[in-house]
């Protein structure tokens, strides 16, 4: 997986992403890992970046991949938790902003939960 090297760009990640004829299958790595877990197990300079291609292609299976485990017993935003600092709360955000808030957009529940 391109994650595991952290020199990696949003342009290169996008670019591998879309190399990728069967990008589902090759999700998860040997240690149940997905690109999720991988980000948010280091964070860096440029995991907003890399982040928002991640949430950009799986938008639509967001929800499964964020609560999948790896072989650990740990979902992506375990990781993130267990690694808080300012960035990864702008990380968090970002993610729930993303998975959740603009998906209640979509269906178009946000007056809906404004009004509660």
């Amino acid at each position: 997986m391109l994650l595991y090297h952290s020199s990696t760009s949003a342009a290169e990640l996008r670019h591998c992403i879309e190399d990728q004829e069967e990008v589902e299958a090759s999700l998860v790595d040997n240690f149940g890992m997905t690109p999720f877990h991988i980000l948010f197990s280091s964070v860096g300079t440029s995991q907003g970046e890399l982040l928002d291609v991640l949430l950009d292609k799986y938008y639509c299976s967001c929800h499964t991949i964020l609560n999948l485990e790896d072989a650990n017993g740990k979902r992506p935003l375990d990781y993130l938790v267990a690694n808080w600092t300012e960035a990864t709360k702008y990380l968090y955000e970002q993610t729930l902003q993303r998975w959740m808030v603009d998906l209640m957009g979509c269906l178009g529940a946000l007056f809906w939960m404004e009004a509660i």
